[in-house]
């Protein structure tokens, strides 16, 4: 008999951690399916994005089933290739050379997995919430601001449902609301804070070390206002997040300089 191939780790970890957000809360997959479906109208847009073509929610729910009433396929993000690069230089080498300095890190924190993670067991805390929440209230405390302030955010998607748990990680939305956030637009343009307006990982692929910058990129493009098509109206400062389980998480404040 052949033996069925084992199910992808990451698959298994973050689906299973939506899955605990599904019956702890009521959360529906179709709310999932609504968060790929926007990060399909926001990569229109991009066209640095792999995914361009606009899909909705029901024809996400349509799709090939990875999980049976967790994940449908596109709501796990595609792994990529691609590659970036930034030029670290002095202020001084910048205004020589006639470069741009007006976008300032306000702040920043890297955190890793603290006991909360493992004790009590809880798929959502093995994912990373918990240090995706402490590193998101230190980098508020560092720059004096609260997730109210946040008018862009680039988070690290990939999945749809890790989407929706950094939503209450990072402060946008309560513990259990996020649903609410995803059915009221409070994560899209004309909401509270736009969330991958680049279309995300889920958009974008996921080449893994080129993310971050990737994300860095969108951040620095808005809070400049020359990101064309994506651009967020007003945006004045803008939140990055990324994170790599077992475990490592880095949240950024970009902001005016």
């Amino acid at each position: 008999m052949r033996s069925r191939p084992a199910c992808p780790r990451a698959l298994t970890l973050f689906g299973g951690a939506g899955r605990e957000h599904m019956q702890r809360y009521g959360t529906r997959l179709e709310t999932f399916a609504r968060i790929r479906a926007k990060a399909s109208r926001h990569a229109a847009n991009n066209p640095l994005a792999v995914f361009r073509t606009v899909v909705t929610e029901a024809d996400v729910m349509a799709e090939k089933v990875m999980w049976p009433g967790v994940m449908t396929r596109s709501m796990a993000c595609p792994p990529t290739c691609g590659a970036a690069a930034a030029i670290v230089c002095t202020e001084a080498f910048a205004n020589k050379h006639n470069l741009r300095t007006d976008v300032r890190i306000l702040a920043q924190s890297l955190t890793t997995d603290v006991a909360p993670s493992f004790e009590p067991p809880s798929m959502i805390g093995l994912v990373g919430f918990h240090m995706a929440e402490a590193g998101a209230q230190a980098v508020y405390e560092q720059a004096g601001v609260g997730p109210s302030d946040i008018q862009v955010c680039e988070l690290h998607d990939c999945f749809a449902q890790n989407e929706l748990l950094s939503y209450e990680s990072l402060g946008f939305a309560r513990a259990g609301e996020a649903e609410r956030m995803v059915r009221d637009g409070d994560n899209t343009y004309g909401g509270k804070v736009v969330v991958n307006p680049s279309g995300g990982l889920l958009s974008k692929g996921h080449p893994l070390g080129a993310t971050g910058l990737a994300q860095c990129y969108e951040l620095t493009r808005q809070i400049r206002g020359s990101a064309g098509p994506t651009q967020v109206e007003g945006a004045q400062l803008a939140l990055q997040h990324n994170l790599g389980l077992g475990g490592a998480c880095v949240v950024t404040l970009y902001g005016r300089g």
